[in-house]
């Protein structure tokens, strides 16, 4: 794939050192996607449990959101960092650490008494996935060429979609037994998955960099304050803890934005968006984020209130959705439809906007077979669009700096989710669940648009 404007000539793979590690590489495919699929797996949980856990909890108002958003919290914050991490230090070792920290994660998750310990534990899941997403799609990267590298991305972007159907269905499951039996699966798979990671071979980057200390304190600490702004205007957009939380934010970002600029070595480059791959993966999945995951994490909401089905009977619903992404990934790295990354991109958003149409005008009078077009559709479009962000986050930046891409590309759709799950919030208040989709569907529109243009720019 063509790059215009480059900012830097793009090095060869660096191979595996002998010296931290060996092997082939064939190993890489199944561990990274088992590690996706467990970390999506974990996000999805609580979705069709909420009010269980609300309850358990004694949770206020403002329990729901954070429950949900919590895992978020801590993918934003340190996507970015695990994945300047794992470039310099080592990406198996760093998905390594991943693995061991979510299960001791998952761990404090099952344990929490209290609200504020249940967001903690979920908080740091989420550090842990950002080693486990960064890292094994850096691996992904350098161990896979050509060919072999869209069939390594079609099964990344399928464990995605495994992963969301497992979750919910784990999480309604499991929690007949007791609302912690999730988190101890997610613990004693983690620790699995640690185990195995072993059998990779380790790479870094052929010219480590110096730690961005300056980065570490600033940017980390300004998307948490930002995530965590989103999440607490969900209850009002002018409590002064919203407003504190956004100038803070603010400071923060501008703070290790003006440094970025200057620094020879930041943690993320802001001279990468002069590319105009870059821009598309990055805007697209922040688009991803806000048009697609935002309303699917609130659709199991809507199948239990309007279609009065049970939590697990939604999350079966709501698998038809995820399955239909799964296996379009899984295909889409066989067949080889719409080779190139951006415009599969783009047919996929189109697609999943065609599928939010599909579930306009829900009514309580309505039977779930109603909208399973609407999720088959969404699903397939979704699956596109998996594969092809996956695809654009590693070549749109220098080959040795993989684990960076995928960080900052994850970065963009977990924002985008936690902004586009306010966004949702206030769109039903305002104007019900029909309004809510509609936006999503321009979103998707205007995504897809906004891509082919900048492809046209280069």
């Amino acid at each position: 794939m063509s790059i215009a404007t480059p900012i830097a000539p793009r090095t060869a793979p660096v191979a595996p050192d002998p010296a931290i590690g060996s092997g082939s590489g064939s190993g890489v495919v199944p561990v990274v996607a088992l590690g996706t699929l467990l970390l999506l797996a974990t996000y999805t949980m609580p979705i069709a449990i909420v009010p269980d856990t609300v309850r358990e909890l004694h949770a206020g108002p403002g329990g729901p959101a954070w429950i949900l958003s919590a895992i978020g919290l801590g993918l934003s914050a340190a996507l970015l960092i695990t994945g300047s991490l794992a470039d310099d230090f080592g990406r198996r070792r760093i998905f390594t650490a991943g693995a061991l920290g979510l299960a001791v994660s998952s761990v404090l998750t099952a344990l929490a008494p209290s609200l504020p310990l249940y967001v903690l534990g979920r908080a740091l899941q989420g550090v842990a996935g950002a080693a486990i997403m960064s890292a094994g799609l850096g691996l992904l990267a350098h161990n896979h060429q050509g060919v072999a590298r869209g069939r390594a991305m079609a099964a990344y972007g399928s464990s995605i979609g495994a992963g969301m159907v497992v979750g919910p269905l784990l999480g309604a499951g499991l929690a007949l037994a007791h609302r912690s039996a999730p988190y101890w699966f997610s613990a004693g798979a983690a620790l699995a998955l640690a185990a195995v990671a072993r059998l990779m071979p380790e790479s870094r980057a052929e010219h480590p960099r110096r730690p961005d200390v300056w980065g570490t304190l600033t940017l980390g600490p300004g998307l948490i304050a930002l995530t965590a702004a989103l999440i607490e205007g969900r209850q009002g957009w002018h409590r002064p803890v919203v407003e504190v939380l956004m100038i803070v934010a603010v400071l923060l970002l501008a703070g290790y934005g003006t440094t970025a600029l200057r620094g020879r070595a930041p943690m993320l480059d802001l001279r990468m968006f002069a590319r105009p791959a870059f821009a598309v993966a990055t805007f697209g999945a922040l688009i991803v984020g806000v048009a697609v995951i935002a309303i699917a994490a609130y659709l199991g909401t809507v199948f239990q209130g309007t279609l009065g089905l049970s939590a697990l009977g939604a999350a079966l619903l709501l698998g038809l959705w995820s399955a239909a992404a799964a296996i379009t990934s899984f295909a889409v790295g066989r067949v080889h439809v719409l080779p190139d990354a951006r415009h599969r991109f783009a047919a996929g958003l189109l697609v999943a906007a065609v599928g939010f149409v599909g579930l306009y005008g829900l009514t309580p009078a309505d039977s779930w077979a109603r909208v399973v077009p609407g999720l088959l559709v969404g699903g397939f479009g979704v699956g596109l669009v998996n594969t092809a962000l996956a695809r654009l986050a590693v070549e749109s930046v220098p080959a040795d700096r993989a684990s960076m891409g995928s960080g900052a590309n994850s970065t963009a759709r977990y924002m985008g989710a936690s902004i586009g799950a306010a966004l949702v919030v206030a769109l039903v208040d305002a104007g019900g669940m029909d309004l809510a989709i509609l936006v999503a569907a321009g979103l998707s529109v205007l995504g897809a648009l906004v891509t082919l243009g900048l492809h046209q720019s280069e």
